[in-house]
């Protein structure tokens, strides 16, 4: 029977593309704790650094059969964390923004229930554009940015090229932008990985 432990990366990579579940679990007893040392470098909190990477296998696990990881597992999985990391921080930064302009439009006694009703309201009205658009641009847009697929996953599942996907992703920015104006474009981001 073969022992988990000793097998290389690239071994575990593969074994996992297969849906093998011991692979899975000896990757994340492999990594857990070097992924969650650099997240919580980043954060200092405890709780959002586990977060970060507890979401970080899940999605690795979700979307198994369609990474291309190859045998160089260590560096996929440092480069998922980072942009993790580096997409809560600007989500972070929006929402900054974004409250700092609300305070001052909103009178202090709507208070918090009247500014989750606008937040909702705005997600329902970014929803809709973003179901407005062409539907192969939609798709590529939605696996993209809801769904963290690279370009390359998305060409494969698509079956369309590379270049293809970038320009749709590229011209349901450009729709985006156009329509909401650059801060309320920010905000876009903020709900699509808040509420969808």
């Amino acid at each position: 029977m073969t022992s988990y432990y000793y097998l290389s990366d690239g071994e575990l990579a593969e074994r996992l593309h297969l849906g093998d579940h011991r692979a899975f679990s000896q990757i994340y007893e492999r990594f857990f704790g070097v992924l969650y040392k650099h997240a919580f470098n980043r954060f200092r909190d405890q709780e959002q650094a586990k977060d970060v990477v507890h979401e970080l296998f899940e999605d690795l696990w979700m979307k198994r059969e369609h990474l291309l990881i190859n045998s160089n597992l260590s560096h996929y999985l440092y480069t998922a964390t980072r942009n993790k990391i580096l997409k809560i921080i600007a989500h972070q930064n929006v929402v900054t923004a974004y409250a700092t302009k609300q305070s001052v439009m909103i009178k202090p006694d709507e208070g918090l229930t009247d500014h989750r009703v606008r937040e909702r309201q705005l997600a329902e009205i970014i929803e809709k554009e973003i179901q407005s658009l062409p539907p192969k641009m939609k798709t590529a847009f939605e696996l993209s940015r809801k769904h963290n697929y690279t370009y390359k996953e998305i060409a494969e599942k698509m079956d369309i090229t590379e270049q293809s996907v970038r320009s749709h992703v590229k011209n349901a920015l450009k729709i985006l932008r156009t329509k909401f104006g650059i801060l309320i474009f920010l905000v876009v981001f903020f709900y699509l990985f808040s509420f969808f």
